[in-house]
């Protein structure tokens, strides 16, 4: 039996892409466990103040949640056997640029996920990532071919 690979899904939280691989990795029965960022938008951005105490300043409210969420986000980089980095067209994912670097500088391979008209906008993070996907479905496919050797 192959053990469990940990994939780590950061990135874009306004559509249903991680539901999408889930389901791929339960279909494909890959020994796979997901995990990821805080992915209520809500909770992510309110959680240093919720926690520490109220700010006047949005800046020093921001650099609270950042931190108790970084705490996580390094943790769970730092614990995976890849990262998945996905970017929407919608928002620009500014931490997702800076998980898929600092999983680049872990050595942690990475795979990215975008549509085909960021291409030039994410030419470097590519560049870094060991493949660059343009759905989910790729991205489990990936997953069973490099666990399991199944094309």
């Amino acid at each position: 039996m192959v053990e469990a690979w940990t994939v780590y899904l950061s990135g874009e939280i306004h559509s249903d892409w991680r539901q999408q691989i889930a389901a791929g990795v339960a279909a494909a029965g890959l020994p796979v466990e997901l995990t990821g960022p805080v992915d209520d938008h809500e909770k992510s951005d309110d959680c240093g103040v919720r926690i520490l105490g109220d700010e006047s300043d949005a800046f020093w409210k921001d650099n609270k949640g950042a931190k108790l969420n970084a705490i996580r986000t390094r943790t769970l980089i730092e614990q995976a056997d890849v990262v998945v980095v996905r970017f929407g067209d919608k928002y620009r994912q500014w931490n997702a640029a800076f998980d898929a670097g600092y999983a680049a500088a872990l050595g942690t391979p990475i795979v990215t996920l975008h549509d085909g008209g960021l291409d030039h906008a994410l030419k470097e993070v590519n560049a870094a990532a060991l493949a660059t996907t343009s759905s989910p479905d790729q991205v489990v496919k990936i997953l069973d071919y490099v666990i399991n050797g199944v094309l």
